[in-house]
């Protein structure tokens, strides 16, 4: 089984850079977008039959959101993590036979920190909403996750540190995660490969030179652990500020 999670910054945008080249290419059985930044009706992908798709709008527009498309047909389809949560558009869980995917758009804490606090509550959410889904099956968590767990997962760690993104009460609420149950499966396969990124600014010169953070992930309950093939990170491949990541699973 091969996944795939990609945020595409804007999925209107991303079309228009060869988004449908890379779909048909990788050939995924669930692929995962986030940052779509449209609302309904306002694209028509034409991904074949064999695929269903779910999508989840911000209500603001152009904005956040997220999508799936599969090959294989959930059992349950749920969209967000409580009722009354802020309408970001933010997470959809597929419930299969064997597991539960949950692809993610986490929040970003934004450069002067506004948002640390709402950030740090809604990690507390999630993981209480992981965790329930876990108890009853495995769990694929899948998405941008707005985060470089060590130092190893960004280029520059020192001058960055205490940036959102980079702050420790982030980096704790990733270690608080990974620590109740799951695997960094990137990690997993390559726990000491340097320059390994998933997004990179749009400032100049910035992805020709590699200054990059790996902030996007595949998370797996740790008993899914002997299913994992192999991880990989399509860092070729254009279209947005950040690129497609795979996971691979028998």
């Amino acid at each position: 089984m091969k996944l795939v999670s990609w945020n595409v910054n804007g999925l209107r945008a991303c079309v228009k850079k060869g988004f449908d080249d890379y779909f048909r290419e990788v050939n995924a059985d669930i692929f995962c977008v986030q940052e779509i930044k449209l609302q309904e009706d306002q694209i028509a992908l034409e991904l074949g039959d064999e695929y269903s798709q779910y999508w989840n709008y911000a209500v603001k527009k152009g904005y956040s959101g997220t999508a799936i498309f599969t090959k294989i047909k959930p059992l349950t389809v749920r969209y967000g993590l409580e009722e009354d949560e802020e309408p970001e558009g933010r997470i959809i869980t597929l419930e299969f036979e064997s597991f539960y995917l949950v692809n993610v758009y986490t929040p970003n804490s934004r450069r002067d920190l506004s948002r640390l606090e709402l950030r740090l509550g809604w990690e507390e959410r999630f993981r209480s909403y992981i965790q329930q889904l876990d108890a009853l099956k495995p769990v694929i968590i899948c998405g941008d996750l707005n985060v470089a767990h060590h130092e190893i997962d960004l280029k520059n760690a020192q001058s960055n540190r205490g940036n959102s993104g980079f702050t420790t009460e982030e980096r704790g609420k990733m270690t608080e995660l990974l620590g109740s149950g799951f695997i960094d499966t990137f990690r997993y396969f390559y726990p000491d490969q340097t320059d390994a990124y998933t997004w990179w600014s749009y400032m100049s010169k910035v992805r020709e030179r590699n200054i990059g953070w790996r902030i996007d992930y595949f998370l797996v309950s740790s008993r899914m652990g002997s299913s994992l093939t192999d991880a990989q990170i399509d860092f070729e491949i254009m279209g947005s500020d950040h690129c497609p990541i795979i996971l691979i699973m028998d």
